[in-house]
């Protein structure tokens, strides 16, 4: 970075007045790319032919790029390869041939930092790390005599990744090996009966568990076969696979989650569980039919899974204040809001769990009950009886109960009963698919329940999302480029701070370890009761919540960003201004 800003100086692309200015700032400012970007001393296009020329001339390779803080490096690489005639591919976005991979010894591909993509009748395409790197071309090439190699590039960091991920499906090279020997030695029927499929799942089982993965998904491609784990509400890959590893692996599922194995044209459903590392899981299994094959979801519940505490749910000290004061009303409907995957039913539970007591019967209607509680009635849903939320809840009000859950009101006739519920002396919890927790009340009303009877009912609605955490193994601070402070400028202090995950062997390489919860709560007092009432709009409710100390959903993620729980992107990823 210093030497990169030397030579700049050098070529008279920088001033050592912009330099000198930023040390003699009031706190002075860190000298990088992006903080002389921001105070307008360089522009962006400048520093990019800049880095594009140094890298064609040897002088810094693209894994350079990536040490440099407050850049978007991919349009660099782009220009690289156009300037040097040859293709940007980006990884995730691409397909891996696992045959032609099993091509390359593995050591060969660490050494030269490559990956093999595809093989055509004219050329064998390979990502290159550096692809000014002569002694590497000349060593793959010997690898290829009939075909010449196709250069290609892309960023570092995928390459690391991949060839990380690589390296796990190098070691069970025997175990694959051993499918196929099963499979020609007993024939396609028996495909399930193979034992090396069973050591094969136990090993995709215990390295989602051991990632804190909550799903498992196991596809099947035009090439291959890929098993992706669901760690921290992202898809990451684990395990790529040639496509004749899937039917057997499939099969094999599909028996243990009692399917029928032979239908492969319509969804399935089923479930197992499993000891891992002396804990029991569930296993929730789902079949789709593809193009191309089948997809299979494995959802992983944690049997022994303790519950969450309200106040270890990572909510700020203003939210969970809020919150706790309205789940502590006699009756009335309080509202957990958010998209699937938000964690709306964890803060359920730890809702549950703070307000349970022997005085009290509590009754909850789920679908699935996906955690037992004691000291709870849990009720589950099901259709094919005639058991569906609304008739259940018809029910559990003849049982005389004084707190009630419901795990997500699905129609009209369901929210209609729970308002009737929270105005006749019941505390009613539940869950409800809207953006913000303002949307919720106009929800309410298009769903066709009158003003009056909402206004009445409802005590507080919290809106929520959950943000990954930053590493605390590779945590440093960084500078926020210029387009992303400018919006959030508002809710910032003088000189503010913030912190990213580099990326190291804790996390995975992605810079993120376990996720925390941003909100919003909605108390509705009552003069948002009274304009409840009289049908006002969402922008005056808005106001008048903002007049009573409202704390937007962003706003929250903002302050934990400043805290160094999260990053700014993360809270654009996953909530709005």
């Amino acid at each position: 970075m210093v030497k990169l800003i030397e030579m700049m100086l050098d070529e008279k692309l920088l001033t050592k007045d912009a330099i000198s200015t930023l040390v003699k700032m009031r706190p002075p400012k860190k000298i990088s790319f992006a903080n002389l970007i921001a105070e307008g001393m360089l522009d962006t296009d400048t520093l990019e032919q800049f880095l594009v020329k140094k890298i064609r001339q040897g002088v810094i390779t693209l894994s350079h790029l990536e040490k440099i803080e407050g850049i978007d490096i991919v349009p660099i690489i782009k220009e690289v390869a156009k300037a040097l005639n040859v293709e940007y591919i980006d990884l995730d976005e691409t397909e891996i041939d696992m045959k032609l991979f099993s091509q390359v010894p593995y050591k060969q591909l660490t050494k030269y930092h490559i990956i093999p993509i595809e093989e055509n009748d004219l050329n064998v395409l390979i990502v290159f790390d550096d692809p000014l790197d002569m002694a590497a071309q000349d060593a793959i090439q010997r690898l290829f005599p009939r075909k010449p190699i196709r250069i290609a590039i892309a960023q570092p960091k995928q390459i690391h990744k991949h060839l990380q991920r690589l390296e796990i499906n190098e070691s069970i090279k025997g175990l694959v090996a051993d499918i196929r020997k099963d499979l020609n030695q007993e024939g396609v029927d028996d495909e399930e009966e193979s034992p090396a499929v069973l050591k094969l799942i136990d090993i995709v089982l215990k390295s989602a568990i051991y990632a804190g993965a909550s799903d498992i998904h196991i596809e099947a491609t035009e090439k291959s076969c890929i098993v992706r784990e669901r760690v921290d509400g992202m898809l990451r890959q684990s395990f790529t696979f040639d496509k004749d590893i899937f039917n057997p692996l499939a099969s094999r599922m599909k028996l243990l989650s009692n399917l029928d194995i032979a239908e492969k044209r319509k969804p399935q459903d089923g479930r197992f569980s499993a000891t891992i590392n002396q804990r029991e899981y569930d296993f929730r299994v789902s079949t789709l039919p593809t193009i191309y094959g089948e997809s299979i979801v494995l959802r992983i519940l944690d049997k022994t899974k303790a519950m969450i505490r309200l106040e270890d749910a990572g909510m700020s000290k203003f939210c969970y204040d809020r919150f706790s004061e309205a789940i502590k009303v006699p009756y009335g409907i309080v509202l957990v809001t958010g998209p699937t995957g938000s964690g709306k039913t964890t803060t359920l539970y730890g809702a549950l769990n703070a307000i349970k007591d022997v005085k009290d019967k509590i009754i909850t209607v789920e679908d699935p009950v996906e955690y037992q509680m004691s000291g709870l009635q849990q009720v589950q849903v099901k259709p094919e009886v005639g058991l569906t939320f609304a008739s259940a809840l018809k029910s559990i009000l003849r049982q005389d109960p004084d707190k009630i859950m419901i795990g997500e009101i699905r129609d009209q006739e369901t929210l209609r009963i729970a308002i009737q519920a929270a105005l006749t002396g019941h505390l009613v919890l539940s869950t409800l698919h809207t953006n913000d927790a303002i949307s919720a009340v106009t929800r309410i009303l298009d769903m066709g329940i009158e003003e009056y009877l909402v206004s009445g009912a409802l005590v507080a609605i919290q809106a929520q999302r959950l943000v990954r955490k930053i590493c605390p193994h590779c945590k440093k601070e960084t500078v926020l480029p210029e387009t992303l402070l400018r919006d959030v400028k508002q809710y910032l202090p003088e000189n503010p701070t913030f912190y990213v995950g580099e990326g190291c062997k804790e996390c995975g390489h992605s810079g993120y370890a376990g996720r925390e919860m941003i909100s919003e709560v909605l108390t509705v007092s009552e003069t948002l009761s009274r304009m409840i009432a009289r049908n006002a709009s969402k922008e005056e409710l808005t106001k008048q919540a903002l007049e009573e100390g409202f704390i937007s959903m962003f706003e929250d993620g903002v302050n934990k960003a400043l805290e160094g729980k999260t990053t700014i992107e993360e809270i654009y990823r996953v909530a709005r201004l």
